[in-house]
């Protein structure tokens, strides 16, 4: 089995030494000095569960799309940013050539959509999504470490295709340490992750404070629960649904055990500002904007706290 993984960041090189440990071939998309790194020393999976490590020899690494070969790739792995979806689909619609004909796209990646931009190149049954709360942190350029798990990551389609052909990929990352399963209620546990980070990402970074410290201030809080009701109304409206019936169950458990599980988190748009670069705010927030407009729900809320991360982005 061949696999591509684009986007060498902590959960691409997470993913690429669990696939590998399993005896999968594997190719990494990677730019710089992470490529650099990755060439010169490998990789490595170290934290939680199993430690893997592969030399320099047992990976290859890919700057351009021309120096692939033809019909190599059975998966291809998208562990970038949001913010490069659209630059990857376009090149990888450019580079058909690398697929083989019955490859499939898996996209690991925070938010709700981010299918959209490929099926304008890709067949539904080609195109499909995970939903991915392990925790992933990259130490050094070449080394993830799996920092936080809660439960296994989902893989299925937002277009209600089978995933049943992904079994292969499931058990692979399963028996690397970290459970994996196929669901055919991606839509559910996505939309459960977006009113998690939703709720806490644009806001911790707009204060700069972990997610603990937002629910114990009155003010941060009330504009939390505003965001969730909110985002309850649009995917109610939109034809969805998620884990909770109703955004008073979601809170309950948001406050009493989802937040004091991660207490002392920063979050990634929080890390974005302090580095200076675009965060997937589009991908969160944004999406919940996008889908309230089209059908007529009254989203301010996710409006400001959007905007209000467009002005700091706005500065770098």
């Amino acid at each position: 089995m061949n696999i591509l993984i684009i986007g060498a960041g902590a959960v691409g090189i997470g993913l690429a030494a669990s696939v590998k440990s399993q005896g999968a071939n594997v190719s990494l998309f990677a730019k710089g000095k992470t490529a650099k790194a990755i060439s010169e020393k490998g990789i490595k999976r170290c934290g939680l569960f199993a430690h893997y490590s592969f030399d320099s020899s047992e990976i290859d690494v890919y700057e351009k799309y021309e120096n692939i070969g033809n019909d190599l790739f059975d998966y291809i792995f998208i562990t970038s940013k949001t913010t490069a979806n659209e630059d990857i689909a376009i090149n990888l619609n450019q580079n058909k050539r690398i697929l083989k004909d019955n490859a499939k796209i898996i996209i690991f990646q925070n938010g709700f959509g981010n299918d959209e931009i490929y099926l304008k190149y890709f067949p539904k049954n080609m195109v499909f999504s995970a939903r991915l709360i392990t925790g992933f942190r990259r130490p050094e350029r070449h080394v993830s470490e799996v920092t936080v798990y809660t439960e296994p990551i989902l893989i299925g389609s937002l277009q209600k295709e089978d995933p049943g052909d992904l079994q292969e990929i499931a058990d692979m990352i399963t028996a690397s340490g970290i459970s994996c399963k196929l669901t055919d209620e991606v839509d559910k546990y996505l939309w459960a992750k977006m009113l998690y980070n939703c709720a806490l990402n644009p806001l911790g970074a707009v204060l700069d404070v972990n997610y603990g410290a937002l629910t114990e201030n009155e003010y941060s809080k009330e504009i939390m629960n505003k965001i969730i009701d909110e985002i309850f109304d649009v995917i109610k409206s939109s034809g969805y649904s998620t884990l909770w019936d109703s955004a008073d169950e979601y809170k309950d458990i948001f406050y009493s055990k989802l937040v004091p599980d991660t207490y002392s988190h920063f979050s990634s748009t929080h890390q974005d500002i302090q580095r200076k670069i675009r965060t997937e705010i589009d991908s969160l927030n944004g999406k919940v904007i996008e889908l309230g407009v089209k059908n007529n729900v009254d989203v301010t809320t996710n409006e400001i706290i959007y905007n209000l991360i467009k002005s700091i982005e706005s500065g770098f």
